[in-house]
């Protein structure tokens, strides 16, 4: 069968996350509209007849490197491109910005095939604009295919599973047939507490925020879990919590709620705020806080 490693790549906001989730038809990467949601390189694997596409959902390539933060997020991004077989590089729009010029220098040294994927068609009214980019983009980068999509609306999402397929080796099946992610429930449910937060908090949320999960224990009738909101400042402490604690209860609501979706158990959630100074900047409170791709 055909199967192999996809890398998603792309400029922070573009889409990535919500594209790998409707090519799996069901939610693992969390979404919002907030640039670098996506912190960790996850795993989404689909499996069918023609055979077994691992996508990689990668935080957004950008050039901000202030903090040991973004660094992170740019290593993570930039080791996905180690070891995969297909690269789908998703786009937002009809233009190149500023930081496309260093992805195409990574697609060089990579050497792989990839997928330009133009997200958002849907928003396009003029489609000969659409082949004049493409005409643009090829001269550009020999890219093996150029698809325009809209990862929200599932437009020609078929077609470029089928594109992806098409460019991935012959091998046995890397992970069982019933599997969908690499990830464990514990770190999905720390990530829809944080999708929740970044969902209710909208401007407001501190940029320096994670999630970290205390306590899973899981019963035969219910499952308890403890977490704790890791933030850096004593304001940004009362920002989450909100007056009489309505935001933090806001928030545990939404998030048990899709964790009960998630395992198909009744959930207890607990949610604290605490206050870490500089974690974000912090090559070791990194690690300690499960940074660790």
């Amino acid at each position: 069968m055909n199967c192999g490693f996809v890398a998603l790549i792309g400029r922070p906001n573009v889409g990535k996350s919500t594209l790998m989730n409707h090519l799996l038809k069901q939610k693992i990467s969390i979404t919002s509209r907030k640039p670098q949601t996506t912190r960790h390189r996850i795993l989404g694997i689909n499996t069918t007849d023609a055979g077994q596409a691992i996508y990689m959902d990668t935080p957004g390539m950008h050039n901000s490197e202030k903090r040991a933060l973004n660094r992170y997020l740019n290593r993570t991004a930039d080791t996905t491109l180690l070891g995969v077989d297909v690269i789908v590089w998703l786009i937002d729009g009809l233009s190149w910005h500023e930081y496309d010029e260093v992805i195409f220098k990574k697609l060089e040294q990579a050497g792989l095939p990839v997928i330009l994927a133009v997200n958002k068609v849907d928003k396009v009214t003029d489609k000969e604009a659409i082949l004049t980019f493409f005409n643009e983009a090829q001269h550009r980068f020999p890219f093996k295919h150029l698809v325009p999509i809209s990862a929200l609306k599932r437009t020609n999402l078929d077609q470029l599973e089928s594109l992806i397929m098409e460019l991935l080796p012959e091998r046995e099946l890397i992970y069982p047939e019933d599997q969908v992610t690499d990830r464990s429930e514990r770190f999905l449910a720390a990530e829809i507490v944080r999708e929740k937060l970044t969902r209710r908090l909208g401007d407001e949320l501190p940029y320096a925020l994670t999630v970290e999960i205390e306590r899973y224990e899981e019963k035969s009738y219910i499952t308890k879990i403890y977490a704790i909101i890791w933030v850096e400042r004593l304001t940004q402490k009362n920002i989450v919590i909100g007056k009489d604690g309505d935001m933090l209860k806001k928030v545990g609501t939404d998030a048990r709620l899709d964790i009960e979706k998630l395992i198909g158990q009744k959930v207890y959630l607990q949610l604290w705020v605490k206050v870490k100074k500089g974690w974000s900047d912090s090559e070791r409170a990194l690690q300690s806080l499960g940074f660790n791709d």
